[in-house]
């Protein structure tokens, strides 16, 4: 009985649109584009938040990063304070090397700025320069595509060796193979060992690493000042948990050793500030969330049109077929199949008018990503499509209730009088 109602609804909903072809039409337009904008906006956020968060899981939940300022707190609130901070030094990580036992590995990472590496008569201009110590590898999991990383020898004695990046490889050597070639850098002649696999496209460009020079502390310290002093901090720990062992202990571990190392008194604050992934993964939360309800307020007002137009198709419906209503009550058609006929039809109309608007969604998705007119990729969701015909079968509910209610109530009697 269920598949002879939903197929008889159908039909029924296929006479509508075809013999009323412009008020269908309207009718559905505004279902359409309500789901457009709605699926539209979701799908341009999803593929925007999994770029971004895919950003920051090469960062780590586990890992806790020691730095001069606080990801979470307004430097110019506390501007002065901030300022007489330290920051993060080469004793500070031996201290915590030596000291920490709740880490499974930990860095010194002193940016250098940018700078120029030259190769015979090429040049590359703002090269990301980068001094680390060892355990770097274990944190960011930089993947080699040609040659090799720094070994544990390199990073205590300090050999004249480098790593690069996919872009300044190309853009230096072109065809040539980088590996084991001499480069200048900083006044100094450096040996490329290993080139970094391509970062690919990301719009925050975290861990990045296309533009980037590697090189080991020990190396480092040899001709740069790695003893910062720049107010705005250049130089941060890295800290991974070991296994088992959460955050907040992590945390609190390393508060005790550097307090101790820093010989803080117990009632002073402490002059560094540790952050984690979380912290700019809950700011992000709150943006997105944003976004969605946008989307749902714009195409809410559309799609509050649509249900009031396909609502009146279906009163006309219900008055068209009146007779008919009354001669299926009167042969003993039960009212919950009267009431579900309605309701069905109601939800076909707007499920045709969900999925015009998401072959919409489909097409501009199609079109931009072809033009790559995103620095990221950009897709429509199994989700999103499912959340899309979600909503269509909603609207349809809402909009068909009233009419249904009204068909199933009628008076048969009344009903095969009436001339519809």
């Amino acid at each position: 009985m269920l598949f002879k109602i939903i197929s008889e609804s159908i039909s029924q909903a296929l006479q509508q649109l075809a013999g009323n072809k412009l008020r269908s039409f309207l009718s559905l337009l505004g279902i359409s584009i309500g789901i457009f904008c709605i699926i539209g906006v979701q799908t341009a956020v999803d593929s925007l938040e999994d770029n971004i968060r895919g950003s920051f899981d090469k960062l780590g939940s586990d890992v806790v990063y020691v730095s001069k300022f606080s990801w979470a707190e307004d430097p110019g609130q506390n501007y002065t304070k901030l300022l007489r901070r330290p920051n993060p030094d080469y004793k500070d990580y031996r201290e915590l090397k030596k000291s920490l036992k709740t880490a499974e590995a930990l860095c010194l990472n002193v940016g250098l700025g940018m700078k120029t590496m030259q190769y015979k008569s090429n040049s590359v201009d703002n090269s990301d320069v980068l001094a680390t110590t060892e355990g770097y590898a274990e944190i960011y999991n930089p993947e080699i595509e040609k040659g090799r990383y720094f070994s544990a020898n390199e990073f205590t004695y300090g050999g004249d060796n480098i790593v690069i990046g996919y872009n300044i490889a190309q853009q230096l050597f072109g065809n040539i193979e980088p590996v084991g070639k001499q480069v200048k850098l900083m006044g100094r002649k450096l040996t490329i060992i290993g080139v970094i696999e391509e970062s690919g496209e990301s719009l925050i460009g975290i861990m990045d690493y296309d533009d980037s020079v590697l090189l080991t502390y020990e190396n480092a310290r040899k001709f740069a000042n790695l003893k910062s002093t720049n107010v705005f901090g250049n130089s941060s720990l890295s800290v991974k948990a070991s296994e088992g062992i959460d955050n907040k202990q992590l945390k609190d571990d390393i508060t005790g050793v550097l307090r101790a190392h820093r010989r803080l008194k117990p009632k002073e604050e402490d002059n560094f500030a540790m952050n984690e992934i979380s912290i700019m993964t809950a700011a992000f939360d709150a943006f997105f969330g944003v976004l969605n309800s946008i989307g749902l307020v714009i195409g809410g007002f559309a799609i509050l049109v649509g249900m009031f137009s396909v609502a009146n198709i279906m009163f006309v419906s219900v008055k068209e077929r009146t007779n008919i209503i009354g001669i299926k009550k009167a042969l003993g058609a039960k009212r919950f199949v009267i009431l579900l006929e309605f309701l069905i039809e109601a939800i076909i109309l707007c499920l045709l008018g969900g999925l015009i608007g998401l072959a919409f969604v489909f097409l501009i998705v199609k079109g931009l990503s072809a033009a790559d007119f995103f620095a990221y990729e950009i897709y429509v969701s199994r989700g999103n499509v499912i959340s899309g015909l979600i909503w269509s079968t909603v609207i349809g509910m809402l909009a068909g209730v009233i009419p249904a209610l009204q068909a199933s109530g009628m008076d048969p009697v009344e009903a095969i009088r009436s001339k519809g």
